[in-house]
């Protein structure tokens, strides 16, 4: 009985801890949640047959995901395309992206489970995006999809949009992933986030727009966070501004956050032309 008392007790644990506080967020099964819940998030990547024609995939997003997921309340959706740097000139260019980014804010748990289905259920999202969900296997729209669910962190609830990008000006993207060697660890650094470097991030523009903790997918534990700037020179300026500053110097050196991250990964992004981030 001792023994399964005790796995009992560390599931339980180990639920908690992944989730966070995440279990008081959901009011009801209509995904309804306080203006402080943390936001749920997928992650989608769509790899893409390099010099397929992208335009089935492009238009289902624009036309049918988007707007269907608007009007579930499902918003900002962002759609963001891979950029390459050149070696020459060190400028951002776009070219054939061979994966497209697709970032979807829910606000419960319950939104997430239930969306595909009321999706699906919709005339309008079936009539626009007929020619992707009807594609015959000779002309697929994409090769596979990777996909992660993650939730919003405290110190960071929700999408956070800056005015260029509210805008719609010119803008680039960074996407960035921190793996860790142990679930604890991850999760410490989760709380070096919450505990100064989300606002310190905030204070030198580097425009934080989403930082998520993993909770299904591959490559776990890790988080993801995606940053934003008007161009690539002044992202650069950033976060120069950023590793002299002095809540992050006295962060990085508590030795509490030592060996929290063991692999970091980042992409830089352009939105798409109807992406609302």
């Amino acid at each position: 009985m001792k023994r399964r008392e005790f796995i009992k007790t560390s599931v339980a644990a180990s639920t908690l801890i992944g989730l966070s506080c995440a279990g008081k967020q959901d009011r009801s099964a209509s995904g309804q949640t306080d203006s402080k819940a943390q936001e749920y998030y997928a992650l989608r990547v769509y790899h893409l047959k390099a010099g397929a024609n992208h335009d089935l995939l492009h238009g289902y997003l624009e036309k049918a995901v988007v707007p269907g997921l608007n009007r579930l309340g499902i918003k900002p959706v962002g759609v963001f395309a891979q950029q390459e740097r050149t070696e020459a000139a060190g400028a951002g260019e776009v070219r054939d992206a061979s994966s497209v980014l697709v970032l979807i804010p829910y606000p419960s748990i319950a939104a997430f489970a239930t969306s595909d289905a009321r999706l699906h259920a919709d005339p309008q999202f079936q009539s626009a995006g007929a020619d992707y969900l009807q594609s015959l296997k000779t002309n697929p729209a994409f090769e596979r999809i990777d996909s992660w669910l993650m939730l919003a962190f405290a110190g960071m609830p929700k999408v956070e949009l800056p005015a260029y990008c509210r805008e719609k000006k010119p803008r680039m993207f960074e996407i960035r992933t921190y793996e860790s060697y142990s679930e604890l660890k991850a999760l410490k650094k989760v709380e070096m986030f919450n505990s100064g470097e989300i606002e310190t991030m905030r204070d030198v523009g580097l425009g934080p727009i989403f930082f998520g903790q993993a909770l299904i997918g591959s490559n776990l534990p890790h988080l993801t966070y995606m940053l934003s700037a008007e161009d690539q020179a002044g992202h650069k300026t950033h976060w120069g501004a950023f590793g002299q500053h002095a809540t992050w110097k006295k962060l990085k050196d508590d030795p509490q956050y030592a060996d929290t991250v063991s692999k970091i990964y980042n992409r830089f992004l352009v939105p798409t032309a109807y992406s609302q981030i």
